[in-house]
């Protein structure tokens, strides 16, 4: 089959800049819109995966396997499961065992203020930056115990909706009517630590009004998870369920799992509309060329080949809107920060999710080009040629 030259389609697609603009932009946004849900889902799954650690247990209340925020232990559980539970890493005679409250808060700006911000708030001691060595803590110091001090993380604006000025170290939140100073800055990159306040694990159960704690976590060294699980078996005073802190961040991840699915769903949706949308165009555009492409068969060419070259105008189109929405997203959207309930991450355009915007805009050039090309070639050629 001889084919058209390539110079050919390029020609074609310069004389109508107008329609050129159009097209490409309608396929860029929808490709731009495609990249977004991608990297909103890719961002939020990154964030819980990378959270758990392989070697930590969490020991949590019964029946708060999904919500560590509804778990409630004795405060004594801490030092009972480093008492009893064999192999847990120990370093200069600190133990990694870490207790920790996990809530989430209302914070506002002044006590006159009626602006709420929620954040997530977990009280720790110490201990906590040996579980979660992720952590650093990057400008000015970790919270003392007493002093309502707060250490904030490098999302936590995000999820608060307030500016980095307004996380300056020295400014203070108010919680209940009392005031909080921030003292640090940290940062756990990839997780949703990320986005959380940390303060003194005493002062958050004042300020909260409990006396227990949400959970305890701790780091195995030659122990196993079995061993913290026996013992939480064994201690039914406790009441005690143990869980990977790998496996609980799998749990939440599938309790998003359908946010992540509206969101493609939604993406979807778009792309059908900008394909329904591209086939009116490209409709509009070959039907005005009928004689050309009948005066193309008459001369020789194939119906077979003017099918690839209507594509390939089609596919070139679409192609300019698709890497400049590839651009795009690579510039604006990767690492931009989005809140939703256990905190902020940062939205990713890793390989896969560019791909995904690549298959998106070669499937709107091949799919809004392929029925109007069809229709435009069936008519016969003398026919056609008449066609004004």
């Amino acid at each position: 089959m001889k084919l058209l030259p390539w110079e050919y389609g390029v020609r074609n697609l310069l004389r109508n800049p107008r329609r050129l603009a159009m097209g490409a932009s309608g396929a860029g946004l929808v490709v731009l819109l495609v990249l977004t849900s991608g990297a909103f889902v890719s961002g939020m799954s990154r964030s819980l995966r990378s959270s758990g650690r392989a070697e930590n247990v969490i020991l949590l209340g019964v029946g708060s396997q999904e919500s560590i925020e509804r778990s409630e232990i004795s405060q004594g559980a801490a030092s009972q499961a480093a008492a009893g539970i064999p192999g847990i890493r120990t370093r200069l005679g600190q133990t990694y065992v870490s207790p920790e409250v996990y809530m989430q808060a209302t914070f506002r700006r002044s006590p006159n203020d009626e602006t709420d911000l929620p954040a997530v708030l977990r009280g720790v001691t110490p201990k906590a930056f040996l579980v979660h060595p992720e952590l650093r803590v990057v400008a000015g110091r970790a919270p003392r115990p007493g002093y309502d001090e707060l250490l904030v993380g490098r999302l936590a604006g995000v999820r608060m909706g307030l500016t980095e000025e307004e996380l300056a170290i020295g400014r203070t939140l108010y919680l209940d009517g009392r005031p909080w100073t921030i003292v640090g800055r940290m940062a756990a990159p990839g997780t949703v630590m990320d986005a959380e306040l940390w303060c003194d694990l005493n002062d958050l159960k004042v300020a909260s009004r409990r006396e227990s704690i949400s959970a305890v976590v701790l780091a195995m060294d030659d122990g196993t998870f079995e061993d913290a699980e026996a013992f939480a078996m064994m201690r039914l005073d406790l009441e005690l369920v143990a869980m990977r802190e790998q496996d609980y961040y799998a749990v939440l991840s599938r309790f998003y799992r359908p946010v992540q699915i509206m969101a493609y769903v939604t993406a979807a949706l778009i792309a059908l509309g900008g394909l329904l949308g591209g086939l009116n165009m490209m409709y509009a555009a070959f039907s005005s060329r009928i004689r050309e492409l009948a005066s193309l068969q008459a001369v020789g060419f194939s119906r077979g080949a003017l099918l690839v070259s209507l594509i390939q105008e089609s596919v070139l189109m679409v192609s300019a809107g698709t890497l400049a929405a590839c651009a795009t997203a690579l510039v604006a959207l990767d690492g931009w920060a989005a809140r939703f309930s256990v905190g902020a991450f940062e939205m990713t355009i890793d390989g896969p999710v560019l791909v995904t915007g690549l298959l998106t805009g070669l499937g709107l050039g091949i799919a809004g080009a392929l029925p109007p090309a069809l229709r435009c070639l069936k008519a016969p050629i003398p026919v056609a040629l008449r066609t004004r």
